[in-house]
């Protein structure tokens, strides 16, 4: 049997013929109110009814806005249950990286005792995980994490997201070597969204080229002393 309520050419017939009643239209949405309507009412009051008004709307927003933040607050305090650097083993990888949770930031650092650079990531990785407790950080020795994993490839830093790799840095040079400071690394994170961080500029050193300044030094004494053997010759 075909629905009365809907909207097609033989129910239009119908209801054009009385054998059906007339749809009647759904309620405005807050949004569909006639604005004149709302204005012709504010012209209606008097200026302490305006007050009035203005206090209560005003009260209102205010406590809208109460609400949502408290929300919000509560939404961060869930999220920022961190703050430190856990150690884990391969058996809780699936669990603690995979399965960390929808939105969650993983930092992995594969290290090795005795080698200079894991030490001082791990100082660094401990410091930050304090500074953006919503991020999870870890750490695991590498074998432990992924058996016969090469000594050349740590430090290693897995960074995960919704138990996908968001990126990988295999390597002291991934990582810039004993050169690499905690902001360095920041910033490397916040570039990847892994962190809100209030760095306003990349603080890597910039790499000073000796070749390319030696010739265009070069290039410049020759063009000048060009420029003045012609104002000689005239």
């Amino acid at each position: 049997m075909q629905n009365p309520n809907e909207d097609t050419e033989w129910n239009d017939a119908l209801r054009k013929h009385g054998i059906l009643p007339k749809k009647e239209k759904p309620a405005p949405l807050p949004e569909e109110v006639d604005q004149t309507e709302v204005v012709n009412n504010y012209e209606d009051m008097t200026l302490e009814e305006l007050d009035e008004f203005e206090d209560e709307e005003d009260e209102r927003v205010m406590q809208m806005y109460r609400e949502k933040r408290i929300a919000e607050m509560k939404a961060l305090q869930m999220k920022s249950n961190y703050g430190d650097v856990r150690e884990i083993s391969a058996i809780d990888y699936v669990q603690e990286v995979n399965k960390a949770g929808d939105g969650i930031w993983v930092v992995l650092h594969l290290y090795k005792q005795g080698i200079p650079l894991c030490s001082l990531l791990n100082q660094y990785l401990s410091r930050l995980a304090a500074k953006f407790p919503t991020v999870k950080f870890l750490k695991s020795i590498s074998t432990t994490c992924i058996p016969n994993y090469p000594d050349k490839n740590v430090p290693t830093i897995f960074i995960y997201k919704d138990g996908e790799m968001a990126a990988q840095w295999i390597g002291p040079l991934s990582l810039g070597g004993m050169n690499l400071k905690q902001d360095m690394l920041e910033w490397r994170l916040s570039k990847l969204g892994v962190v809100t961080s209030t760095l306003e500029e990349d603080p890597t050193p910039k790499v000073h080229d000796v070749m390319t300044s030696s010739i265009r030094s070069s290039y410049q004494t020759s063009k000048r002393k060009d420029e003045s053997t012609d104002d000689e010759e005239y």
